[in-house]
C-alpha cells in the first residue's frame, strides 16, 4: 500500500536563486527529488547515459546511479505500464516520453490503469507517478514531433494535466507533480526550453533571460497544482493561455495596445476556475489562445466554463484563437501558430463588440 510523502502544503521559496532556462529548471527539479526521496525514479528512452534528447536528465544517472535513472526499450506502453506497477507498489516514478507525439501507444495504460487505480481499489492503492513530455511546435520537428495532445488528457478523470510557461513554474510544478499521490502528466513546451526559440516575427517570445520567473530557487519548493497566475495584469479583456502562448499573448496585447489581463493557467486539470472567473468578471471580455487544433481543443472547455460562470458579466462573445483543424502542417507551422496578427485581431473584435 502506498505511503504519502511528507510535503509542504504551499509554495515555499528557497533563499538562494540562480538564473535557469526551462531545461535547467526541469533537470534541477528531478535532481532535488532524487536526492530528497529514495522512492523517486527517473526513466525513459535515452534519459540515462545520454541525458535525454533535450538534456533534461543530463548528469542524473552519473550522480544517482543506474538504479535511480535508467534507459528503457523503445516501448511507451511498456515504460508507462511499468511506472504504473512501480507506483502501485509505493515508488514515485517520473518517466519521460521523448515527444508527446509518442505517448499514444501508452495512452491505454494511462487511462485504463493509472487514472483508475485509486478508484478501482477503493483507495487501497494510489498511483503517484509523473509523466513528463515535450510538446508543441516551433523547432521544425515536423508532423511526428510537434503535436499538442493536452485535451485528450484533460478529458480523463483521475489525471492531472499541467503545462508550465516559465522556468520557475516548470521546476515548482514538476516537484509538486512528483510529490502528488495521483498521476500527473506534464507537457513541457519545447519552444521555451532553451531560448525560447522563435523564428518568426509574428510570433515573438520574450528571451528566457528576461522572462519573469527565470530566477529559480536551487533547492526544494513547490508551485501548487491547480492554481493559475496572472502573467499580465489588465482591465479591458481577459486572455486565457498556457505554455508558449502565454508569452505570445502578452506580446500581442502590448502590440495591439489593449489593456489585456493574461491568465497563465499552468494546470489545465484541475483548472483554476476561481481565478478565471474573477478575471473575466472584472474585464467583461474573454479571448482564449492555444496552439492545439480548434475543434474539441481545451479552449472549447474553457469557453463553456466561462459562459456558465460569467454569462451576465460578458460584454462580447468569447473568442478562440487556435491552431488549424489539420494534421500538424510542418511547411506552414508559423501560420498555424496563433501569432500577433490573429490574437490582436481577436482582441480588437471583442473590444469593438
Amino acid at each position: 500500500m502506498n505511503k504519502p510523502i511528507t510535503k509542504p502544503t504551499a509554495a515555499t521559496e528557497a533563499p538562494e536563486t540562480i538564473k535557469m532556462n526551462m531545461i535547467q529548471a526541469i533537470n534541477s527539479a528531478m535532481d532535488v527529488m532524487l536526492g530528497r526521496d529514495p522512492d523517486v525514479l527517473v526513466f525513459g528512452e535515452d534519459v540515462g547515459y545520454f541525458g535525454g534528447v533535450f538534456n533534461a536528465t543530463e548528469g542524473l544517472q552519473k550522480k544517482f546511479g543506474l538504479n535511480r535513472c535508467f534507459d528503457t526499450p523503445i516501448s511507451e506502453a511498456g515504460l508507462i505500464g511499468t511506472a504504473v506497477g512501480m507506483a502501485a507498489y509505493g515508488l514515485r516514478p517520473c518517466v519521460e516520453i521523448q515527444f508527446a507525439d509518442y505517448i499514444y501507444p501508452g495512452y491505454d495504460q494511462i487511462v485504463s490503469e493509472a487514472a483508475r487505480l485509486r478508484y478501482r481499489s477503493a483507495g487501497d492503492f494510489w498511483c503517484p507517478m509523473t509523466i513528463r513530455s515535450p510538446y508543441g511546435g516551433g523547432i521544425f520537428g515536423g508532423q511526428t514531433h510537434s503535436q499538442s495532445p493536452e485535451a485528450l488528457f484533460t478529458h480523463v478523470a483521475g489525471i492531472k494535466t499541467v503545462i508550465p510557461s516559465t522556468p520557475y513554474d516548470a521546476k515548482g510544478l514538476l516537484i509538486a507533480a512528483i510529490e502528488d499521490d495521483d498521476p500527473v502528466v506534464i507537457f513541457e513546451p519545447k519552444r521555451l526550453y532553451n531560448g525560447p526559440f522563435d523564428g518568426n516575427p509574428d510570433n515573438p517570445v520574450t528571451p528566457w533571460q528576461k522572462i519573469e520567473g527565470n530566477d529559480v530557487p536551487v533547492g526544494h519548493y513547490v508551485v501548487p497544482l491547480g492554481k493559475a497566475r496572472i502573467a499580465r495584469a489588465g482591465n479591458e479583456v481577459t486572455v486565457l493561455a498556457y505554455g508558449t502562448m502565454v508569452h505570445v499573448a502578452i506580446a500581442s496585447a502590448e502590440t495591439a495596445g489593449v489593456d489585456a489581463e493574461v491568465v497563465d493557467l499552468r494546470t489545465l486539470s484541475p483548472v483554476d476556475i476561481e481565478s478565471i472567473t474573477a478575471s473575466v468578471k472584472k474585464t467583461g471580455r474573454c479571448v482564449i489562445v492555444h496552439e492545439a487544433t480548434r475543434t474539441s481543443g481545451f479552449g472549447a472547455e474553457l469557453s463553456a466554463l466561462v459562459q456558465e460562470a460569467c454569462f451576465y458579466h460578458l460584454e462580447a462573445p468569447i473568442e478562440r484563437v487556435t491552431g488549424w483543424d489539420t494534421p500538424y502542417p510542418h511547411a506552414f507551422e508559423w501560420e498555424y501558430f496563433p501569432g500577433q496578427k490573429r490574437i490582436g485581431a481577436a482582441l480588437k473584435r471583442v473590444m469593438e463588440a
